[in-house]
């Protein structure tokens, strides 16, 4: 049985999400030794990533070809807007609540920040359904390999191991899963050129690769000097 284009990207970019996994934000987060400042850092950025991420979604429905592709989008967006978004608000009041200090990371996008949200949107401007799939699932699916596997050793944190079960929940999953089903049906054999298949590849590992610069982004406080 052919293996799905999705799991062959991932293979391909095994080296990155190897990196993601490893990365010492995860790993102290894991021990419930990350300071909370960093943590806080992390979200006030993820909140103001999660707009943008948002209106590649929605970019996604407005070019949608098809009534599947239009509640797929809409169902991805949904998520978003009505679990994601609301669920950070939370950990960051949870986090302020317990000390953590300001570290600039409400006061504007960070370099990787904008780096990562400016790929995604022109990625979604210039491409269609297809190209934009292929930019935001390897956040998305990251996201929940990641809390999988910190699932059994995240120590019991006030909010560290709140942020780690929302990644483990049903609903989160079956989002990614319908990402990636998604994503495969629209690039089975025959359905893109081996060219396409190549660009969907290159967005997959540039989106990869960004994710990385996100962690490192949040771990050494990389904030613009006039707004750190």
């Amino acid at each position: 049985m052919e293996t799905a284009f999705s799991a062959r990207l991932r293979d391909r970019c095994d080296r990155v999400w190897a990196g993601l996994h490893a990365h010492p934000f995860l790993g102290e987060l894991a021990r419930g030794t990350l300071p909370l400042d960093r943590f806080r850092f992390f979200i006030e950025q993820d909140l103001l990533f999660l707009p943008a991420f948002a209106k590649c979604m929605a970019m996604g429905a407005a070019k949608s070809a098809s009534d599947a592709d239009l509640e797929f989008f809409t169902r991805q967006l949904d998520g978003i807007i009505r679990l994601e978004m609301p669920s950070n608000r939370r950990l960051l009041d949870q986090v302020i609540s317990l000390g953590a200090q300001d570290r600039g990371g409400a006061r504007g996008m960070a370099p990787a920040n904008v780096a990562y949200t400016s790929f995604l949107l022109a990625t979604a401007a210039a491409g269609g359904p297809l190209e934009i799939t292929a930019a935001i699932l390897p956040c998305s699916w990251s996201y929940i390999e990641i809390a999988a596997a910190l699932k059994d050793e995240i120590a019991d944190h006030p909010v560290y191991s709140d942020w780690v079960a929302f990644y483990l929940q049903d609903e989160e999953a079956d989002l990614v899963r319908n990402m990636r089903e998604t994503f495969d049906d629209m690039t089975r054999d025959g359905a893109v050129s081996d060219g396409k298949r190549e660009q969907l590849a290159e967005i997959f590992l540039m989106s990869s690769r960004l994710e990385g610069m996100f962690w490192e982004m949040a771990y050494t406080l990389d904030q613009w000097p006039d707004l750190s």
